[in-house]
């Protein structure tokens, strides 16, 4: 569970979050609301790579403010980037490996894990290609089986879906939907797709200006017609 408590981020004159409350408590949680609302700058608070100007976030009850990126990460938080790390010059099981190197608990646990994350997401038979010669979805798969790996507690995804094709799409959403019960861990997904959010998320936090607009099981949130004037650019 994620408590965000009156959290307030300023850049400059400008208050990217302002007072934000919220207890994200459902097992896939959508985080939406138009360009600039304050969805990176919320995750980037969370995983420790923003300060807050005040106010406070807990992971399952463990404040996290003062908190190193990397004692985030041995706490099971873990988080993926709009713009996939996969490194060209190692292999898909090379790029999943040098994670488990940092955060598991042996060295065969870790081999362990890097092929229980690696067959999830369906790369098991290209464990070996390198990271240049996978596409866009098996790039993106590479940085979702890097977040498994650790036993996770909360897993914050940046927008995994853009650029993909409508089949690449509905693979992902089978993909996220199974994350929480075979992993025993938390997803909070960002996306600017209305209908993966819909189909994957069981509860949904809207921000605009930096602000909770609303937050609740996520078709009656979608169907609020604050949101859709905010969000979706419609009544």
């Amino acid at each position: 569970m994620i408590s965000i408590d009156t959290l307030t981020v300023r850049f400059g004159g400008i208050r990217a979050l302002d007072g934000l409350d919220a207890q994200l408590t459902a097992p896939i949680c959508g985080l939406i609301g138009p360009n600039g609302a304050g969805k990176t700058t919320l995750v980037n608070v969370l995983s420790g790579f923003v300060r807050p100007y005040s106010g406070a976030v807990a992971l399952n009850g463990v404040a996290l403010s003062g908190l190193s990126p990397r004692r985030r990460v041995g706490l099971g938080l873990r988080r993926t980037f709009q713009q996939e790390l996969v490194v060209d010059e190692l292999t898909a099981v090379e790029n999943v490996q040098a994670i488990a190197d940092h955060v598991s608990a042996t060295r065969q646990s870790g081999r362990r894990e890097v092929t229980v994350a690696l067959d999830f997401v369906g790369l098991g038979e290209r464990r070996d290609v390198l990271g240049r010669q996978l596409n866009l979805y098996e790039r993106r798969m590479v940085e979702i089986a890097k977040t498994l790996i650790g036993r996770p507690k909360v897993i914050l995804m940046d927008e995994p879906g853009a650029g993909l094709n409508e089949s690449e799409t509905d693979r992902l959403r089978r993909l996220l939907a199974e994350i929480p019960q075979a992993f025993d861990t938390q997803l909070v997904l960002i996306d600017h797709d209305a209908e993966l959010i819909a189909s994957v998320c069981i509860d949904t936090l809207v921000l605009d200006f930096g602000k909770r607009l609303a937050l609740g099981p996520t078709r009656a949130v979608l169907d609020d017609p604050a949101v859709r004037r905010a969000y979706l650019g419609r009544e």
